[in-house]
């Protein structure tokens, strides 16, 4: 719920600028607040206000390239597990020990991404489908061509199972740099300072800036959440794994 609570955090930042802004507005003298004051406040602010605008758009397509990533290495990983036991199928039933572990591994799987079971170590989350890649090997030796072919061919799906969970685990940590968000609150902070500064608070100002410090603060935590597809509310869907679970054994 980390994404919740800097979201929250953002906002109290950004809205209480806007209040300190009203604030300084009853509290600086007159000519503080002259003509030429504000249009040199407003270019300045129209400056920050847009490189924070490009930032923000920078965060928001990072942590949806990494939202997509992680949902197209799960339908792919998916794929190849349904494809993985239709070839050891195929092989015989030599292979009946190395798809039954195919599918404790994947209900493993599943159960540790979205389920939060099991262990959490960074040994664990790719050893099951090590052990897997190993059962394969130690298949009952080929008897003619065509077995030899499905075999190196499990090979292969298996370490390409391997590889891919392996990626995804190390993928599962936040990549936004936190020190990255909080420059970026601290722009906008600045800008709602400036809005407060020359609005005159009345209640329609007042709930106008409250309601973009929310907006801001719910597109801090769209950017946080989604950079972490398998820990917050926006999570990358279980179906595919579901849906080869299901045709497992079939």
């Amino acid at each position: 719920m980390i994404s919740i609570e800097i979201s929250w955090i953002g906002f109290a930042c950004v809205f209480g600028g806007a209040l300190l802004g009203m604030f300084l507005r009853a509290a600086l003298p007159e000519h503080h607040l002259s003509a030429e004051s504000r249009d040199i406040i407003k270019l300045w602010m129209g400056l920050v206000g847009t490189i924070s605008a490009f930032v923000l758009g920078l965060l928001i397509a990072s942590a949806m390239g990494s939202f997509n990533t992680q949902r197209s290495e799960l339908t792919q990983m998916s794929t190849n597990i349904i494809l993985l036991d239709g070839v050891l199928a195929q092989y015989g039933p030599e292979t009946k020990e190395a798809r039954g572990l195919l599918r404790r591994t994947v209900a493993a799987a599943h159960d540790r991404i979205w389920l939060k079971k099991g262990s959490q170590s960074s040994e664990e989350p790719g050893a099951g489908w090590s052990k897997l890649l190993y059962e394969i090997i130690k298949v009952p030796g080929p008897k003619n061509d065509a077995q030899r072919l499905i075999q190196a061919q499990a090979v292969s799906l298996a370490f390409n199972l391997a590889q891919t969970r392996w990626l995804m685990f190390e993928q599962e940590s936040s990549r936004i740099p936190r020190l990255f968000l909080a420059i970026l609150l601290f722009w906008v902070t600045i800008i709602f300072i400036s809005f407060g500064l020359f609005a005159r608070p009345n209640a329609t100002v007042i709930a106008s800036l409250f309601v973009c410090a929310l907006s801001v603060s719910g597109a801090v935590y769209l950017i946080l959440d989604m950079d972490q597809p398998f820990g917050g509310l926006i999570q990358v869907s279980s179906a595919p794994l579901r849906d080869a679970l299901a045709h497992l054994g079939q």
